[in-house]
């Protein structure tokens, strides 16, 4: 046992540095990015990825014409509002009446879609006070904007988005669109 010992301390010393610390000459004391490299978190929202209930989605926001050929388009993150993005698209075009779903039915669009002097059919929401009245043969019309997402979803890229980029991923879409045109 004295002899272990013996080995132990001379093994220790072997080199002269016994318990003495190494710094790295290229760190500080304390850990993270120099304050050149700092810089802020990136944000989805410039390329419209946002977080919803699925995890990192994006809405594409679209408007069909009677035969359900996209005429309209826009990206947004997943956790924003269908409604922020209703006038942008309409200002696009000039349609005779918009149909949409319970999600478009605000006092403010329904107002704005009288005054260009088009026809709402957007069925109230449950929770209104005073419910509109809406034409529900008209509203049954509404299956061409689904049928055309379901198109869309058909093209795995666009349905699970491989594209990092906003403009990449709306290129994909348009492109799809097109080809949608021709058939």
């Amino acid at each position: 046992m004295v002899q272990e010992r013996r080995v132990r301390s001379d093994f220790r010393d072997f080199g002269g540095r016994c318990r003495q610390r190494v710094y790295d000459a290229r760190r500080d004391d304390c850990a993270g990015p120099s304050a050149q490299c700092r810089r802020q978190k990136k944000h989805g929202e410039d390329q419209a990825i946002g977080r919803s209930r699925g995890g990192l989605t994006t809405k594409i926001h679209a408007v069909v014409d009677a035969l359900g050929n996209p005429v309209a388009l826009t990206l947004t993150p997943g956790q924003a509002a269908d409604i922020t993005q209703a006038e942008p698209l309409l200002d696009e075009v000039e349609p005779e009446a918009v149909i949409a779903d319970k999600g478009y039915d605000s006092d403010a669009l329904v107002e704005t879609l009288e005054e260009r002097g088009i026809a709402p059919v957007i069925p109230p929401k449950a929770n209104r006070k005073e419910p509109r009245e809406t034409d529900f043969a008209l509203y049954c019309e509404r299956n061409l904007i689904e049928r055309f997402f379901n198109k869309l979803k058909q093209y795995r890229g666009i349905a699970t988005r491989y594209d990092k980029l906003a403009n990449t991923f709306l290129a994909g879409v348009m492109l799809v669109c097109v080809l949608l045109w021709l058939n």
